[in-house]
């Protein structure tokens, strides 16, 4: 009895999984990233924070990228497995979801909250956020180092537009 049980039931599931879009996303979707602190106006501002998170995400990006390209040359070597392919797709998912939480503060953050019309050096602030965005976007559509390094001088370039300074940031893990 139990053993027939058991089996209508996972029948049924599978047959919801399979026919039910909505319960399949669910699944299938990963837990939600934070967006960048709040859009009420709090006064509570840590734009310090937001750049270390951004290279952060950029040391991550590279990271996954190395992991990919290391994957692609031990295929070629016949070395493929189910187990290396899982792998290698998490890094993918990983790079990015790294690069779109780029985005994300950059979006929800400096454009919405703290770049500012009245600010001297607006136009630069502007076009130098867009440049972080973009080199957010390559990073998503290659697994070349390069990407990596430009997003990173890209954040770099932001600070000194936004911050009016060099950057100093700590590059120790």
């Amino acid at each position: 009895m139990i053993r027939v049980f058991t089996s209508t039931l996972l029948f049924s599931l599978a047959l919801i999984f399979a026919t039910n879009a909505s319960a399949t996303t669910l699944v299938a979707k990963p837990a939600p990233k934070p967006v960048p602190h709040c859009q009420v106006p709090c006064g509570i501002y840590t734009d310090q924070l937001r750049f270390e998170s951004m290279l952060e995400d950029t040391k991550t990006i590279a990271k996954s990228i190395g992991a990919i390209n290391d994957f692609a040359s031990s295929a070629g070597e016949g070395q493929m497995s189910g187990t290396s392919i899982n792998q290698v797709s998490r890094w993918v998912t990983t790079k990015e979801d790294h690069a779109s939480h780029i985005q994300e503060v950059m979006a929800s953050y400096f454009f919405a909250q703290r770049i500012k019309a009245d600010h001297k050096d607006y136009t630069g602030q502007l076009a130098s956020a867009h440049r972080v965005i973009v080199a957010a976007m390559k990073a998503k559509q290659a697994a070349d180092p390069a990407t990596a390094g430009a997003l990173k001088e890209a954040i770099y370039d932001f600070y000194r537009a936004y911050e009016g300074k060099e950057p100093d940031f700590s590059e120790g893990e």
